[in-house]
Formats: structure tokens, C-alpha cells, sequence
């Protein structure tokens, strides 16, 4: 079977291009890659691909697309066919239209968000190599994140994009956030391998970005992480603490564009065959900050 095999990058629309560079590089820690245009590339250090985050200078920030990394290059017509036959239409992006980048399919969410597949990209390596490898590099910047682990968008129609991810792509839902008197879906989360999730929506308006989130290794880390925010003076929206969705651990932070990080660590293991957990729309605050049992204001309205 066709299989997406994970989140393989986001591309953020940021305001002020060296300003963000200068962020992702020594706050987050990623390793820049090269520059095409307007755009940088940057990867983390435990990830081998050519890039996973593209920053593109834009009037306005958010996310430009996301895209999923499939296992084979047939999949690619596979689900290009799956995709139309859903209603969504697709294009073909040419290979190497980004550095690094071979041929993908492009289509948009039914919640307008761009999103693409693509099989081909450069292989660069992690920093500490696939021979007698140490644990962590030497040297590494700021939060230093493992890699980029997920996405949280909004939209309005979180069904129809439910049934897009797992009648199409094959994904497992793993929770979901609904109105106790209607089920209405409020929160969808959604994974194609073994982690908590892969990709989430959540009740909001079409094609925005709560947050793009990157993996850390412990609750160590987090703290860590919201030492070096402190120091750099970075916004935080939340400070650690744990999720009940997920069981994840968490803080959330901004970028200087106003696009909202993440740094997640945690988490339990998803299988194709779990039941999916389902929260009640009452209970959403323990379920997203699961020691507070409230959602501020910010974390709902701060969206790019």
C-alpha cells in the first residue's frame, strides 16, 4: 500500500527574512542550507533531508505550504490519482523549482491550506553521521530541536478534512475535540506513522497557522528551551507545562514574524489500530494544558 511516511517540511511566510534567519538559526538551532530568491532552507541536526523548513519573505506571515514525504515515487501518482478522485484538483511542481527538491504534487486542503507530496530530495545527513554515532553534535545552537515533528492548522470544515487524510492518505486519527450535544468536530488529530500526530486541525478559520512544532527530547529540554527564550528575550505564549491531548510536553513561543513555535517533547506511541480518544469541547482546556485546565485568549486568537 501507498504510504505517507512523515511531515517532511514546512514553509513559513516571514516579514523580515535576516531577522528570521538569525531566530531559526541561533533560538531554534537549525542549520541553514542554502538560499534560492527570497527563500533560506534550514534543517535540523538529527534530520537527514536537504531541508525541512523554507522561509520565504513575504508581506504577510503564516504558512506558505506544508508537504509530506512518501516512501516510494510510485506513490506519488498514487495519491495524485486518490486526491482527484476526492474532488481536490493537483499540479505537478517541476523537479528542482526549490533547492533540493525533486517532482511533488501540489493540491490545497479542503481548509485552503497548500499542501504537497514529494518522494526526491537531497540527502545531507544528520550532524553526527550513521557510523559509531555520538548522541547529540557538539557544539549545537540554541534549543536545538531534533526535528520538525508537526503542524497545528485552522479551518472550518474539520470533517471534510478529516475524511481527506484518512480516506485519501491514509492516516489514522488519534483524537479528536468534539461538542458534547451535536459531536460536532472541533479538533482533529491525525498521524500516518507512530507518533501522537502528524499533522492537527483545530476550529478556526481557513488556510491560518496556530503553530509549527519541533521535537525535543525531554522535559529537560523544554525547560531548557524556555531558558534560552528567556534569554533572547523571545515572546512566549505558554510556558511549560504538559498536554493532556497527546501527553505530550510543551511551551509555546513566537517567532518575530508572529508565527507560533513549539517545542514538543513526549508523547505516547500511535498504532493503526488504536481506538481514537475523544475529548469533550468542555473539557478542551485540560485537554490542551492539561496542569492550568484553562485556554488563555491568545492561544486561540494569535493565528498567521
Amino acid at each position: 500500500m501507498a504510504r505517507v511516511m512523515r511531515m517532511g517540511r514546512v514553509e513559513l511566510k516571514v516579514l523580515d527574512l535576516e531577522s528570521s534567519v538569525d531566530y531559526y538559526t541561533n533560538v531554534i538551532g537549525l542549520e541553514e542550507t542554502g538560499r534560492m530568491g527570497d527563500s533560506v532552507y534550514l534543517k535540523a541536526w538529527d534530520e537527514y533531508d536537504h531541508h525541512s523548513v523554507i522561509l520565504t519573505k513575504s508581506k504577510t506571515a503564516g504558512v506558505a505550504h506544508i508537504a509530506f514525504k512518501v516512501e516510494t515515487i510510485d506513490d506519488l501518482a498514487y495519491f495524485e490519482k486518490k486526491i482527484e478522485e476526492f474532488g481536490c484538483q493537483t499540479t505537478r511542481i517541476s523537479n528542482r523549482l526549490r533547492l533540493g527538491e525533486g517532482e511533488a504534487v501540489h493540491f490545497v486542503l479542503p481548509t485552503g491550506h497548500h499542501c504537497e507530496l514529494y518522494y526526491e530530495i537531497d540527502l545531507l545527513g544528520t550532524a553526527v553521521g550513521t557510523r559509531n554515532p555520538n548522541p547529540w553534535p557538539l557544539g549545537a545552537k540554541g534549543i536545538a530541536p531534533h526535528r520538525l515533528d508537526h503542524c497545528l492548522l485552522t479551518g472550518d470544515d474539520l470533517k471534510t478534512v478529516t475524511r481527506f487524510f484518512v480516506e485519501v492518505l491514509n492516516f489514522r486519527q488519534s483524537e479528536k475535540v468534539v461538542v458534547e450535544d451535536n459531536e460536532e468536530l472541533v479538533g482533529s488529530f491525525l498521524f500516518s506513522g507512530n507518533k501522537a500526530h502528524d499533522i492537527a486541525f483545530v476550529k478556526g478559520p481557513d488556510a491560518k497557522l496556530h503553530h509549527a512544532a519541533f521535537s525535543v527530547e525531554s522535559l529537560h529540554d523544554v525547560f531548557k528551551a524556555a531558558d534560552i527564550l528567556s534569554m533572547y528575550e523571545v515572546p512566549f505564549d505558554v510556558t511549560p507545562t504538559r498536554h493532556g491531548i497527546t501527553r505530550g510536553q510543551t511551551i509555546y513561543f513566537f517567532d518575530p514574524s508572529g508565527n507560533r513555535n513549539e517545542a514538543f517533547a513526549g508523547g505516547y506511541m500511535a498504532y493503526a489500530d488504536m481506538p481514537t480518544i475523544t475529548w469533550d469541547a468542555s473539557k478542551i482546556g485540560t485537554g490542551i494544558f492539561y496542569h492550568r485546565r484553562e485556554l488563555h485568549e491568545s492561544f486561540m486568537k494569535a493565528l498567521t
